[in-house]
């Protein structure tokens, strides 16, 4: 039986960034230094896969600190903290390593920066999740207010409208994100803004392949776990740029044949937090069933690489 021909844009980058590899790194390298289980506040990264593949190493995954023991070690996810946590793991006299990736700590630094000469900061970010839960918690409270979206903007109280910086979680939409910080601007003429951005480097570069690849194809899978902020924003911006059909799956077997059809073109990507070998995953499903040409549509190079604490370098 003849397969329909199929043309396939791989867009690049996509998958893993440099944070996410030092973050799973970390959590390896712990294992191996202090042997399992390991704790780890949160998941390490939203990947489900990942998460999965760390838990069969000995990860032992937990919401708060309360759930490790004394006598373990604890690793903090990608996302960041609040200052309480490693406070709270130096009182207990936990042997703890911060996996955050360095562009949250950025962030972190940005904000304290800013409050140390009296500046309240606006934080654009999503309610709930854990990086913005971590960024908040690293100034007291009510140093930090959160907006969501631009009409969050206009309901916002201040203490001083001459006195104001703006931050931004790092896996927001590149586009979304702008607007809001144009309507903090309008309303506040004096807020300060970074001289760059504080959506990081990979949330860009994915959501610009994707921008790219969108009006060339029927439909547009993003790898990735529901969890996952800047996979979500990847689905978001496909149906921006003009694909519809834009899909978040989290496997092969989460694509549904029948609603996609035949179509004569499709596009991939996958989360910073998504592997490889989802990707090539989907690629053989769908070669299962087309006779697929694959097109690598790569619009940024990216070799940044983070190293890891030195305390994990170092031999037991």
């Amino acid at each position: 039986m003849t397969r329909p021909s199929l043309h396939l844009y791989l867009a690049a980058p996509r998958g893993f960034c440099a944070g996410v590899d030092r973050a799973i790194r970390i959590v390896e390298m712990a294992i191996e230094k202090w042997g399992a289980p390991v704790y780890v506040r949160h998941e390490i990264v939203h990947n489900k896969y990942v998460v999965d593949e760390l838990r069969a190493k000995g990860a032992v995954f937990v919401e708060e600190l309360d759930d490790c023991p004394d006598d373990r070690p604890v690793v903090f996810s990608a996302h960041g903290v609040p200052k309480a946590v490693p406070a709270e793991a130096e009182r207990r006299n936990l042997i703890h390593v911060d996996a955050t990736c360095p562009l949250v700590t950025k962030v972190h630094n940005e904000a304290a920066r800013h409050n140390s000469v009296g500046r309240q900061l606006i934080m654009v970010g999503h309610a709930g999740h854990p990086e913005t839960l971590g960024t908040m918690g690293q100034l007291p409270e009510g140093e930090v207010i959160l907006v969501e979206t631009e009409a969050d903007v206009a309901r916002i109280t201040v203490r001083d409208p001459s006195q104001l910086a703006v931050i931004t979680q790092t896996t927001l939409s590149v586009d979304d994100t702008a607007g809001i910080v144009a309507a903090l601007r309008r309303r506040f003429p004096e807020i300060m803004v970074p001289a760059h951005e504080d959506i990081c480097y990979a949330t860009t570069n994915r959501q610009a392949a994707v921008k790219a690849i969108a009006p060339k194809i029927a439909a547009l899978f993003v790898l990735g776990s529901p969890n996952s902020s800047n996979s979500r924003r990847l689905v978001e911006v496909g149906r921006a740029a003009g694909c519809d059909y834009a899909q978040l799956v989290q496997r092969a077997a989460d694509i549904d044949w029948r609603a996609l059809g035949t179509p004569s073109a499709i596009g991939v990507t996958a989360g910073a937090s998504a592997p490889e070998v989802l990707v090539e995953e989907v690629l053989d499903a769908f070669r299962a069933r087309f006779d697929v040409t694959v097109d690598i549509v790569e619009t940024a190079v990216e070799d940044i690489e983070f190293k890891v604490p030195r305390a994990l370098r170092i031999p037991a």
